[in-house]
């Protein structure tokens, strides 16, 4: 299963840089959002490093997850592609 990165989990003073929103594809709704959580998310560089997450819970109504990384990744990540498993 294929998502995308969407942005930094963020707020007004604060940005978590080990926890991101990822649109999945697929999924449009809160309910088949909540049917993946706890499923491993893995991120790799051009080099073929991998950088692996979790998805930890539903973000909004439209099937967006929360993943949250081992480590955070770099700015360029965000707009590219992620492997669910």
């Amino acid at each position: 299963m294929k998502g995308r990165i969407s942005n930094y989990r963020r707020g007004v003073h604060t940005e978590y840089t080990n926890q991101y929103v990822v649109a999945v594809d697929g999924v449009k709704d809160r309910k088949s959002a909540d049917g993946i959580i706890g499923k491993s998310v893995y991120w790799s560089t051009s080099t073929g490093k991998k950088i692996a997450g979790k998805i930890s819970k539903a973000h909004g109504n439209s099937g967006a997850v929360l993943a949250r990384f081992e480590r955070g990744l770099p700015g360029q990540a965000v707009g590219t592609e992620v492997e669910i498993v």
